[in-house]
């Protein structure tokens, strides 16, 4: 029992700043690319116009990306986590892969995988997941 004079601090374990932090790079370079997006930014236009994407390609990805930020970022909601989980991947898995086959610079390619590992890190470090783990649960056996 705590007492008023009892000053301690609780202990943060390792994996929930690690968790934190990807999750904190991950929806921060989301969120900010997701509102460039769906505010269709001259930069953001012209990029998917050299990788071959309509401008309303900005919106709807845009609006994705918000979306996935903020479903990350709530608590609860496991299966809506999961689904944002995938569609950052594919989006940023998909985002390397464009800039790849229309010859861009190698650091056009490297920027989306960076950001891409910081949501793997987020995906499997979050609490959730390790409490599955933990209990011997694999993922595809979570109803």
């Amino acid at each position: 029992m705590r007492t008023a004079r009892d000053t301690t601090i609780p202990a943060i374990s390792t994996t929930k700043v690690l968790y934190w932090a990807a999750t904190g790079v991950a929806a921060s370079g989301l969120g900010a690319i997701g509102i460039l997006d769906v505010v269709q930014a001259p930069p953001i236009i012209e990029g998917l116009a050299h990788l071959g994407y309509p401008p309303y390609f900005a919106t709807i990805l845009g609006t994705w990306k918000l979306l996935g930020t903020a479903a990350i970022l709530a608590p609860g909601f496991p299966r809506v986590k999961e689904w944002a989980y995938a569609g950052m991947f594919f989006t940023l898995t998909g985002a390397a892969i464009s800039h790849a086959v229309s010859g861009d610079p190698l650091g056009e390619i490297i920027v989306p995988l960076v950001l891409l590992a910081s949501v793997l890190a987020s995906w499997r470090l979050r609490p959730a997941r390790s409490a599955e783990v933990h209990a011997g649960v694999q993922p595809w056996q979570v109803a």
